[in-house]
């Protein structure tokens, strides 16, 4: 075989697997730039999952979105939301093809790994005062340190009244910080492992240092904490109680990397997601053939579980709304829908080379990563989409033009983790896995690829566009 012949039979036949830079045009390349402008602003708005709902709904009304009352008629062309307790949001806009021919979904969550303050937090040690935390997710606990952290969330009064507390946001707010032991101190800690070198119950906010009253009194920091805090919130120490109250880098989304390559942030696992789902939803420049909906939910980092969790019935009410306006079965629904669970997945890393089987893992660059199953090992936790239903996605993908490229979150018997998709699935609803590959995943501050933010972009706008559902097939 000739030397030409066989480098066009290689071409015919074998993967050929290039940067996403190689393929991408001048006037691609602004668009994606615009496009992360934008996705970074989105990001320094929303780094709790209320702030993220509420930005979320701010940018959906201003692009003609309105609140769905149960029980109006919903036409082609209607574009709905609903805010599921202020913590995760639903949206659809109704395509012409009636519901009985299904939906295709977008579903990502919107929470994040964190600290949470406990219910009773507030202490003084040493003259120096504390709020005591417990982590949210699956955290790395020495991360946690040193770093200046906001606080953000609200407090709910006896009376019902709701006060929203932003600490360390705006440039002249003070910030937070958990300490840790000084090097010279350290040979002991030095010696433990990773998992167990900072232990939970040492991940406390420090918030001040100057007592009040009189130098034979008890308390004098906390106290006058309190006191601030009161005065500005006007809660007490019981309010804390019923308070949900949320520790978060202080650290604003930014170009990463001399030539601006690369974004780094707080909370992309999996806002860089949700935002790629909204934005290609509020950005359809027509009605689409098949119904669009895109779903924003909470409580994915500790199990989807909850009432604004992906394994509550709030998708399935929102739905079932939706279909009774239009008298079709919501089961007729799903059986006939496709849903794209967009969450992010694991980018090669060269540093940490020996957990990843490079041929199956994702690169930087290389475009929305498609992951056929999750789960842990052997699959566990999984959806293990069909071969039918990653084909559909391909051809959608291929048709659009979107750099996309195979995932899987490290070697098998490693470890692994779990998205939505298994919980879309179980309804009955054709799911598969896709998203955007980042390093430092759960980290306070995790960096991912803008050429990669952008085609996840494009895929989800491809799915949303699709003219037939995969069962039509």
């Amino acid at each position: 075989m000739e030397s030409k012949e066989f480098k066009a039979l290689k071409e015919q036949l074998l993967s050929c697997r290039r940067n996403g830079f190689d393929r991408m045009d001048a006037a691609e390349r602004s668009a994606m730039e615009s496009y992360c402008t934008d996705y970074k602003a989105f990001l320094d708005t929303s780094k709790t999952e209320r702030l993220c709902a509420g930005e979320v709904v701010r940018l959906a009304e201003q692009a003609g979105y309105r609140p769905y009352v149960r029980g109006a008629a919903v036409k082609p062309g209607d574009k709905v939301y609903l805010c599921n307790r202020g913590k995760s949001v639903l949206l659809a806009h109704i395509g012409e093809k009636p519901l009985t021919e299904g939906v295709q979904i977008a579903a990502a969550h919107i929470d994040s790994p964190r600290l949470d303050l406990k219910p009773n937090p507030l202490y003084e040690d040493g003259e120096l005062a504390y709020f005591k935390t417990h982590y949210y997710g699956g955290i790395r606990k020495y991360q946690w340190v040193t770093l200046p952290l906001e606080l953000h969330g609200v407090v709910v009064l006896c009376s019902g009244e709701r006060v929203t507390v932003n600490i360390g946001a705006a440039p002249d707010d003070p910030r937070l910080v958990i300490t840790d032991l000084l090097p010279h101190l350290g040979a002991e800690q030095n010696k433990k492992p990773l998992a167990e070198a900072i232990p939970a119950e040492t991940l406390n906010l420090l918030l001040g240092s100057e007592p009040i009253g009189d130098a034979e009194e008890s308390g004098r920091v906390k106290l006058a904490v309190m006191k601030l805090l009161n005065e500005k919130y006007g809660i007490t120490e019981d309010d804390f109680t019923s308070a949900e109250l949320e520790a978060v880098p202080a650290l604003n989304a930014c170009d990463i990397g001399l030539d601006r390559s690369l974004i780094g942030a707080y909370g992309q696992d999996d806002r860089v997601c949700g935002y790629a789902a909204l934005r290609a939803l509020l950005d359809l420049p027509e009605t689409p053939e098949r119904t669009a909906v895109c779903v924003l939910a909470d409580k994915e980092e500790i199990g989807s579980d909850g009432v604004t969790g992906m394994q509550s019935a709030a998708f399935d009410t929102f739905m079932e709304d939706l279909c009774a306006a239009q008298d079709v079965p919501l089961r007729a629904c799903f059986e006939k829908s496709f849903c794209l669970s967009t969450d992010v997945t694991a980018a090669y890393d060269p540093d940490f080379g020996d957990v990843y089987e490079k041929r199956n893992a994702a690169l930087i660059n290389y475009g929305v990563g498609l992951c056929k199953y999750t789960g842990a090992r052997g699959k566990s936790g999984a959806s293990d989409a069909d071969a039918e239903t990653v084909g559909y996605v391909r051809g959608l993908f291929e048709q659009a033009g979107v750099i996309w490229q195979i995932a899987e979150l490290g070697k098998v018997d490693i470890g692994g983790g779990g998205t939505v998709a298994m919980y879309m699935a179980n309804r009955n609803i054709a799911t598969l896995d896709a998203g955007v590959p980042v390093l430092s995943m759960h980290a306070p501050f995790e960096t991912v690829g803008k050429l990669d933010c952008w085609e996840t972009y494009k895929g989800i706008r491809a799915v949303y566009q699709a003219k037939t559902g995969i069962v039509e097939k």
